[in-house]
């Protein structure tokens, strides 16, 4: 069967070495059919880093986007609408690929009804967490439910190929008719980090019945810098909590039934809030208080955002885009 032709989306915002890197392995990859886009949301690049992309675009071997904007949803958007590959391929510029790793993805397009493939993630500040005899080969039917999967869906420690619910943002790929032909695209209504697109993207996938699955072969390691990427807030500030929330108010309100988003909700108060497992944050009452007062804010935030939904899409960039076009 003849092997699909891939666009690897990297979108990048403040990254230098680790961007540089990730792009190494790219182009170290041993599929013979690919397209590499980098979106550049970078104001400015350190000399060498400037010098390495520039290299790389006037021979062809990437094409480099520069953008005066800083959106992760808005810039898997605009890479797909410059793309040619059957498959949308998307990671993060702080990862590390084997050169089989393209082809791992690739494999799973043979079945139609597969519509996307979720990649297992090694994270790097929790490598010491692979030890033998945690392995899980298949999700408890609690990794099933909209209402609680996002508290189970793990891939990380998952080994057996299956479906699953969701893919992690770093490493998922999709086929073109998703976009295309079923008109799903990134929700440029997630903020900042913009935690749970990804996971709002793939419920409304489910919805066309394709299949997500998950492939522990389509694996790579995730760096986790804490600076970069497609933050343009930092993760300990103000705002970025503000967004975080937010995200996953919007994500649940977007696509959950009623009964789903009162049991998201209440998860989503009982870990992040009251920091009871997974999160284990500190139990102390003033943080409690500070936790909920952001999460009560998010909240509003999230019906405002939908509020104004009813005359405006989110989709600013995307339009901006299509002027410019």
């Amino acid at each position: 069967m003849t092997q699909p032709f891939i666009s690897v989306v990297i979108p990048t915002y403040g990254r230098e070495e680790p961007l540089r890197d990730t792009i190494i392995d790219v182009l170290k990859q041993d599929y013979p059919h690919y397209e590499v886009l980098v979106v550049d949301q970078t104001p400015v690049h350190e000399p060498d880093v400037q010098k390495f992309l520039e290299d790389l675009a006037e021979v062809g071997k990437i094409q480099w986007f520069k953008l005066d904007w800083a959106s992760l949803p808005g810039a898997r958007n605009y890479a797909v609408r410059r793309s040619q590959g059957e498959i949308l391929l998307f990671i993060d510029d702080d990862v590390q690929l084997e050169p089989g790793y393209l082809a791992a993805h690739a494999k799973n397009y043979q079945r139609a009804e597969i519509g996307a493939v979720a990649g297992r993630v090694f994270d790097r500040m929790k490598l010491a967490d692979f030890a033998p005899g945690l392995e899980i080969q298949d999700l408890p039917p609690e990794a099933h439910d909209p209402g609680i999967a996002w508290y189970h869906l793990n891939l990380v420690h998952t080994v057996k190929p299956q479906q699953v619910l969701s893919a992690r943002g770093c490493n998922m790929s999709y086929r073109r008719e998703v976009f295309e032909k079923h008109q799903i695209w990134f929700d440029e209504r997630f903020r900042g980090s913009a935690v749970r697109e990804e996971s709002d993207f793939c419920l409304k996938l489910r919805k066309t019945g394709l299949m997500i699955w998950y492939d522990p072969e389509a694996s790579l390691v995730h760096l986790g810098e804490e600076t970069g990427g497609c933050h343009d807030i930092s993760t300990k500030s103000l705002k970025y909590q503000m967004t975080f929330y937010h995200n996953h108010f919007l994500m649940g309100l977007n696509n959950l039934t009623v009964s789903q988003a009162a049991r998201f909700f209440f998860r989503l108060f009982d870990c992040h809030v009251l920091g009871r497992p997974p999160c284990h944050k500190s139990g102390s009452p003033l943080k409690i208080i500070t936790r909920f007062c952001f999460y009560s804010l998010g909240f509003l935030s999230a019906i405002a955002t939908l509020i104004r939904s009813l005359w405006d899409d989110g989709q600013i960039y995307s339009r901006r885009d299509e002027v410019k076009r």
